[in-house]
């Protein structure tokens, strides 16, 4: 049985909104204002 790793499952959310902030900066260009309020949003 596969088991994911304890920092994985601390992390999951900053982990999660992290890689899907990147894709959609990617694909949709990068947009300052977006990106701030997620990291705001990750950070508190």
């Amino acid at each position: 049985m596969l088991t994911l790793p304890s920092w994985l499952i601390k992390y999951k959310k900053p982990i999660v909104i992290t890689l899907s902030l990147v894709v959609l900066q990617w694909f949709f260009g990068f947009d300052p204002k977006f990106t701030l309020i997620n990291l705001i949003w990750l950070l508190f």
